[in-house]
């Protein structure tokens, strides 16, 4: 999503868009009347929600275009408290960030991004040392817990109890730090610029954006390097992250995914691919170069959905893969690929896939044997909105979309589906037991239905 160790720049692309949830939404559906659920309509969330401690927490839009961290009650949905937070060197092709929620024991802290006072928008913070100020609360009150000044961030995030920080990202000085949640007290530093893609209360696994980019894990409390594996060893020489990237983890493996990138100067495309890490030790386990991830589909790390890519640049089938082993479970070819004018559908087991065509009928096959199913009757998940417009947020970098939904629909018209059912676990993830997802209007919907703890769509 950028170069490192210069001034972000990206280009986007509909791929980009894509691989980071920049899409917008449709509208979410009600949960199963068996299961406890809940749907706040209050909020406008744009990010994806993040849980523990038993709040959710969130970053919603204003009708005047300012951001806010909203907290809501994980059992009700029911608001807990909303503060202003802002965004302050994040690129538009990550999305809006969310906030980081860390649990120490039974409680909980919500860490976000506040504006400073008096300066309402990027011109004026443009030549200041602080743009924004990174605040911990209490994950239930709201009370303030302490301070950090920040220059530039892609956002907070949770690394097992602690709370990781990239700061200073458009600066020479960029680093992250790792701070401790009810003090804020720094605990180790790296230099340069990581993202946090796997942690526990032992370890945590991060990329290091550089221009040979690396996955490694450290010792939480110390920092302390345990395994490091440059991509370019998994995936091959000339890596280049400009394109997006995108992981996630099931037992004892990380998932990795990197899109390619089109150099306008050059116009050669940059490696691209899947590989799977073991998280214990950093032994690449499987590959699966050339291919690209396709839209909607489940984390790479479940239910990994693929199109191979050949040297001039020519999209084979899909492929549906096996997370644990990179081997092909299912997959029409090239020659079953309708022409133009469809987009991906699934239903919720992922058994079959489905070419929606708008208000037509349109192709489902199954993947497993690669033959054609009829149509009549079948169902499948997709985007409801394929010309989404971008957030218009006051006094920030333009180009910032809500993060996705998904809507279902009626292969056989084309048809949105007004659906009691929630959308399907590869798309919403789930932890604990509980999933979360956002409608078109950016109204919440949660239910708890014991689904096994896995990655969604967006991590």
């Amino acid at each position: 999503m950028t170069r490192p160790n210069a001034r972000p720049v990206l280009t986007l692309t509909a791929t980009v868009l894509l691989a980071t949830g920049a899409l917008a939404g449709c509208s979410g559906s009600e949960a199963e009347t068996d299961h406890p659920a809940w749907d706040n309509a209050q909020v406008n969330a744009v990010s994806r929600a993040t849980m523990g401690a038993g709040v959710a927490a969130t970053t919603s839009m204003k009708p005047d275009g300012t951001l806010e961290t909203v907290v809501l009650d994980l059992a009700s949905g029911r608001k807990l408290w909303a503060k202003p937070t802002t965004m302050t060197g994040r690129l538009p092709g990550m999305g809006v960030q969310a906030p980081a929620t860390v649990e120490i024991g039974t409680e909980g802290v919500v860490v976000s991004l506040d504006p400073v006072a008096g300066q309402n928008d990027q011109d004026k913070a443009k030549e200041s040392k602080q743009r924004a100020t990174l605040v911990a609360r209490d994950a239930r009150t709201g009370r303030e817990l302490w301070t950090r000044p920040v220059h530039s961030t892609f956002g907070p995030q949770r690394c097992g109890p602690y709370v990781c920080l990239s700061e200073n990202t458009e600066l020479s000085s960029a680093r992250m730090v790792v701070l401790e949640p009810k003090t804020g007290k720094t605990l180790w530093r790296l230099p340069g610029i990581a993202e946090v893609e796997w942690s526990d209360r032992e370890r945590v696994v991060l990329l290091r954006l550089a221009s040979h980019p690396v996955v490694e894990a450290h010792d939480l409390k110390d920092g302390k390097t345990v395994w490091q594996l440059p991509i370019e060893q998994a995936l091959g020489p000339g890596v280049d992250l400009s394109g997006g990237w995108a992981f996630g983890a099931t037992g004892d493996k990380l998932v990795g995914y990197v899109a390619p990138y089109t150099n306008p100067q050059t116009k050669q495309t940059s490696t691209f691919g899947l590989f799977s890490v073991r998280l214990s030790n950093g032994m690449v386990d499987w590959m699966r170069p050339s291919v690209v991830r396709v839209y909607p589909s489940g984390n790479p790390a479940f239910a990994p959905v693929v199109r191979p890519v050949d040297q001039q640049g020519q999209y084979g089938g899909f492929a549906r893969l096996d997370a644990d082993t990179g081997r092909v479970v299912g997959q029409i070819t090239p020659g079953q690929v309708p022409g133009s004018g469809w987009w991906l559908a699934f239903p919720g087991d992922m058994e079959k896939l489905g070419f929606l065509k708008r208000n037509a009928a349109g192709s489902v096959f199954d993947l497993a044997t690669g033959e054609p199913t009829p149509v009549k009757g079948t169902s499948g998940w997709s985007f409801c909105v394929t010309d989404p417009k971008p957030l218009p947020l006051r006094g920030l970098t333009p180009g910032f979309y809500s993060i996705a939904a998904l809507c279902e629909f009626d292969l056989a018209s084309g048809k949105r589906i007004t659906s009691a059912s929630a959308p399907p676990a590869w798309f919403t993830g789930s932890q604990n037991g509980w999933r979360l997802w956002r409608d078109e209007k950016g109204a919440m919907h949660a239910v708890k239905d014991g689904t096994a703890t896995t990655p969604g769509m967006y991590g």
